[in-house]
C-alpha cells in the first residue's frame, strides 16, 4: 500500500502537458482541477445505503442491485420530449463504464484506468485522472483495459486498477490518494468491475485467469480511507474449508478460474455481501477429478461476513461444464414469495405465501435461470427459465439441489454437445433492474445457444478446454436480444420484448419508465407495465455503458456510453460505429449548451505547443502502408488453415454466429483502431486454448488476415506490441 498527496507525473513535458488545457489531463495521479461552483459534500456510509434520490453513488446506484432511481420528473407522458443537451467523446478501449453522479459532479470510468470528473449539468471537464499502467499487460490478461465502475467514499473516488492494484484519487482534484497492489497482474486476476462500498470497505472481486491458480481466485475488502487491506476470501474450497472435499482430491496448483468478476449486492442489517462465482477451469468436470464433483465454490452464490469476508452460506446454481459465468447482480427484495406453478418451474414446497421474506433474487448466471432465495439462510425458494435453456434438467424444491441435463454433460474428448444457452449467455454483464412500482424485475439476454466440443487441456497454458460455434437459439425468431419482465412476487411473465440486436443494460425509474440500449445503438425508454417503447434515438455505436440518471438545478438527466461489443458477429448486416462516446438528455427546459464553473486561463511560456497528431499518441502509420511481409503473410495461411479454418472458414465464410474476417464487417469492426488490439483479440484464439500459439504464428496470422482483406505487403510486421499500437485501420 502507498498513501500519497501527488504522484510522479509521466515526464512528458511542459510544453506537450500544455498541449492538453482543455482536458486538464493529470498523468499518473497527478491533475490539475477547475474550481467546483458547489462545495464538496464528503459522503458517507448512510448517503451510500440510502442515496439522494439527485445522486448515482454506487455501481447499480443502491447496494441491493436494484439500478432504479426515484426520479420522476421524466416519465411516460413527457419522454417523448426527451432530447441530448451534451457529449463527450471518450477514450479508446473496452467501454462499459458506469458514471457516478455527487452533488452536480459527474465521475466517470474509462477504459485503461482514465477517471474524467465532469460538470453534470455541462459536460465541462473538470480533471482527468489517467493511471500510468505497465506496458506488458496484454501480453498475461485479455482485453485488460474493461472498467465497468467506481466507488465514492468520504473525499475520495476509488477504483480498481487494471495493474492488480486498488487506489484512490481526491474526488476534488483527481490527484492520486493512496495504491495498494492486491495481486502480481503477470499471475493472472483480470479486475474489470470496480469496488462497491460496505461500511466503509471497499470491496472487489475479479476473474482470476489461469496461470494465477487458486492464490488468485479471492474477493477482498479494503480500508475505503486508507487502501489498508482488511480480508481477502478464496472463491477456491481449499486447506480446512470443509468444502475441499467438492473437489475429489484435485491438486490445489491445478484449482483455478473460480472468478467472482462483477459485484457484489450488500444487506446492512444483516452484515452480509451477496457475491456470484464462475466456472472453474478446464469447464468439463471430466477432465478434473470426474463428473461426480462439485468443485466449490465455483458457479455459486456466496453470502460473507463483511466484518471477516467469512463465507455464512452458499448456494451452488449448476455444476458447469460449458462455461455459464454466474457473477451478475444479486436482487435484494423484502417480499412476499407467492410463485405461479403455471409459469415458475420449480418451486420450494414449504414456502409461507403469506410470510414477506428477505430474498435475494435475479438471474445470477448465463444460464438466464431466475433463482429466488432467502438471503439469510440461503435456503432455495424458486427457479423459472427465461431464455432457451437444457443445461438444468431439475432442481429438487425442498433442498434447492440442481441437477444437471446429462445429454449436455460431456464424459471424453471430442464429444459435441448442443447446448442453451451458449457461452456468452443468455444473460452476460448486461445488467438488470427492478421497480418497485410494478414489483418486477427486467433481465437483459441474448437468444444464443452453441455446439460445444470437449478439447484436450494443454496444462502449459490452459482454458477452458471446449471449442464452441455460437449461433441463435431454436426459438430466437431472428430475434437476437430480448428484455423479459418478471414479477418478484409470482415469477409470471408480465411481457418480453425481442428485438434483432443485442440487448443491453437496464435503467428504472420512478417516472414509470425502462431505459435500455442496443447493440446496433438504439437507445430506448420503454413503459415498465406494458413493454411499448416510448422514446428511441440512434447513438450510432452500441449501447455498451451502464444508463443512469441524476438530477441537477431541478433538472432530471439521463446518461448512457456506448462502445465496442463483442457480439456484432450474430448480426452482421446491423453496420454502426464502435466510438466511445457519453452521452446525456434531458427535458427542453433543461436547456442546452449549459456552462460548467469558470476556469482560470494557463498561458503556455518558452516554446510552440504541438499539434503533430503522432505526439498526441495518434498511430504514425496505417495498414494500407504495407506493414507486413509476403513471407508472413504465407506462414499466416497455414496457421489459419490449422487453427481458424474450422469456424471462421477456410475461404472466409465463417459458420452461423462466427465473426467475419473478411470484408465489409470485419473492416468495420476494426476502424479507428491499431493492430495491439487485433493482437490481443488473436491471441484468445482458438476457442478453449488461448494464447496457445507460438508469437511467430501470432504475428503471421494477422499479417495473412490483412491481406485476405486487400492490404498490401511490405515491411516485415512487428512483434512488440508498442510498435503495433503505432500502426492503426484509419478512420
Amino acid at each position: 500500500m502507498r498513501i500519497t498527496g501527488l504522484a510522479a507525473r509521466t515526464a512528458i513535458g511542459a510544453v506537450a502537458a500544455f498541449a492538453m488545457i482543455a482536458q486538464v489531463s493529470g498523468q499518473s495521479g497527478g491533475s490539475s482541477a477547475a474550481p467546483s461552483a458547489v462545495p464538496f459534500v464528503p459522503v458517507t456510509d448512510a448517503m451510500i445505503q440510502k442515496p439522494d434520490p439527485k445522486d448515482w453513488l454506487s455501481w447499480r446506484r443502491t447496494l441491493d442491485s436494484w439500478g432504479y432511481s426515484p426520479l420522476s420528473q421524466i416519465d411516460r407522458a413527457n419522454v417523448n420530449q426527451l432530447r441530448l443537451v451534451w457529449v463527450r467523446p471518450l477514450d479508446a478501449g473496452h467501454q462499459e463504464g458506469t458514471p457516478l453522479v455527487h452533488n452536480g459532479v459527474m465521475y466517470f470510468p474509462g477504459p485503461s484506468d482514465v477517471i474524467t470528473a465532469l460538470d453534470a449539468a455541462s459536460g465541462d471537464v473538470l480533471w482527468i485522472h489517467k493511471r500510468e499502467l505497465p506496458k506488458d499487460l496484454t501480453e498475461t490478461l485479455t482485453f485488460p483495459d474493461t472498467n465497468r465502475n467506481l466507488a465514492i467514499y468520504g473525499n475520495l473516488i476509488i477504483a480498481r486498477g487494471s495493474d492488480d492494484y486498488i487506489y484512490a484519487v481526491d474526488a476534488q482534484s483527481g490527484k492520486l490518494a493512496w495504491e495498494t497492489k492486491i495481486l502480481d497482474y503477470k499471475k493472472g486476476a483480470k479486475q474489470s468491475s470496480g469496488p462497491i462500498i460496505a461500511d466503509g470497505l471497499a470491496i472487489t472481486g475479479r476473474s482470476c485467469e489461469p496461470e494465477g491458480g487458486p492464490d488468485a481466485c479471492v474477493i477482498t475488502a479494503h480500508d475505503a480511507k486508507t487502501g489498508k487491506e482488511v480480508w481477502r476470501t478464496s472463491t477456491i474450497a481449499r486447506g480446512d474449508d470443509p468444502n475441499d472435499a467438492t473437489w475429489g482430491g484435485w491438486p490445489l496448483d491445478k484449482r483455478m478460474q473460480v472468478g467472482a468478476w462483477m459485484n457484489a449486492s450488500y444487506d446492512p442489517e444483516l452484515k452480509l455481501l451477496y457475491m456470484g462465482t464462475s466456472v472453474s477451469a478446464p469447464a468439463p468436470k471430466f477432465l478434473l477429478a470426474g463428473n461426480d464433483y462439485t468443485y466449490l465454490y465455483h458457479n455459486s452464490t456466496l453470502a460473507l461476513d463483511v466484518r471477516t469476508g467469512k463465507i455464512v452460506w452458499h448456494y451452488q446454481h449448476l455444476v458447469d461444464h460449458w462455461d455459464l459465468d454466474h457473477p451478475f447482480p444479486r436482487i435484494l427484495l423484502d417480499e412476499q414469495v407467492a410463485p405461479d406453478p403455471a409459469e415458475v418451474s420449480w418451486i420450494n414446497p414449504n414456502i409461507d405465501r403469506g410470510k414477506t421474506y428477505k430474498v435475494v433474487s435475479g438471474v445470477p448466471g448465463k444460464t438466464g435461470i431466475v433463482y429466488t432465495l432467502d438471503r439469510r439462510t440461503g435456503e432455495f425458494l424458486w427457479a423459472r427459465p427465461t431464455v432457451m435453456q437444457n443445461v438444468v434438467q431439475s432442481i429438487d424444491g425442498r433442498t434447492g439441489k440442481v441437477t444437471g441435463n446429462p445429454e449436455t454433460v460431456f464424459t471424453e474428448i471430442g464429444q459435441k454437445r448442443f447446448v442453451c444457452p451458449s457461452s456468452t449467455g443468455g444473460a452476460n454483464y448486461q445488467a438488470p433492474a427492478y421497480s418497485p412500482l410494478t414489483r418486477t424485475m427486467y433481465f437483459p439476454a441474448q437468444n444464443l445457444c452453441m455446439d460445444a466440443t470437449a478439447v484436450a487441456p494443454n496444462w502449459e497454458s490452459p482454458g477452458y478446454s471446449i471449442a464452441t460455434k455460437i449461433a441463435l437459439s431454436p426459438a430466437a425468431d431472428n430475434k437476437l436480444g430480448v428484455i423479459t419482465a418478471v414479477n418478484a412476487v409470482t415469477g409470471k411473465t408480465e411481457w418480453k420484448y425481442a428485438i434483432r440486436a443485442g440487448m443491453q443494460s437496464l435503467l428504472t425509474t420512478g417516472g414509470g419508465l425502462l431505459f435500455a440500449g442496443d447493440s446496433a445503438g438504439r437507445f430506448r425508454a420503454l413503459d415498465q407495465q406494458s413493454g411499448k417503447v416510448l422514446w428511441e434515438m440512434n447513438l450510432g455505436s452500441a449501447v455498451t455503458g451502464y444508463p443512469v440518471t441524476f438530477s441537477v438545478g431541478g433538472h432530471q438527466y439521463v446518461a448512457v456510453s456506448t462502445g465496442f461489443w463483442l457480439g456484432d458477429s450474430f448480426t452482421p448486416e446491423i453496420i454502426k460505429g464502435n466510438q466511445g462516446t457519453l452521452f446525456v438528455f434531458a427535458l427542453p427546459d433543461a436547456g442546452i449548451g449549459r456552462q460548467g464553473p469558470p476556469r482560470a486561463p494557463i498561458n503556455p511560456t518558452g516554446g510552440a505547443i504541438p499539434v503533430d497528431p503522432v505526439s498526441a499518441g495518434a498511430p504514425s502509420r496505417k495498414v494500407i502502408d504495407g506493414v507486413f511481409s509476403a513471407a508472413q503473410a504465407t506462414a499466416g495461411r497455414q496457421v489459419y488453415a490449422a487453427n481458424c479454418a474450422a469456424c471462421h472458414g477456410a475461404s472466409f465464410t465463417p459458420a452461423q454466429g462466427v465473426p467475419p474476417l473478411q470484408g465489409a464487417v470485419f473492416l468495420a469492426n476494426w476502424k479507428g483502431r491499431t493492430l495491439a488490439d487485433l493482437d490481443a483479440k488473436v491471441r484468445t484464439m482458438p476457442p478453449g486454448a488461448p494464447n496457445s500459439l507460438s508469437e511467430a504464428d501470432h504475428i503471421a496470422v494477422m499479417a495473412y488476415l490483412l491481406q485476405a482483406n486487400g492490404f498490401k505487403a511490405g515491411q516485415a510486421l512487428p512483434g512488440d506490441a508498442a510498435k503495433l499500437r503505432e500502426i492503426g485501420f484509419g478512420e
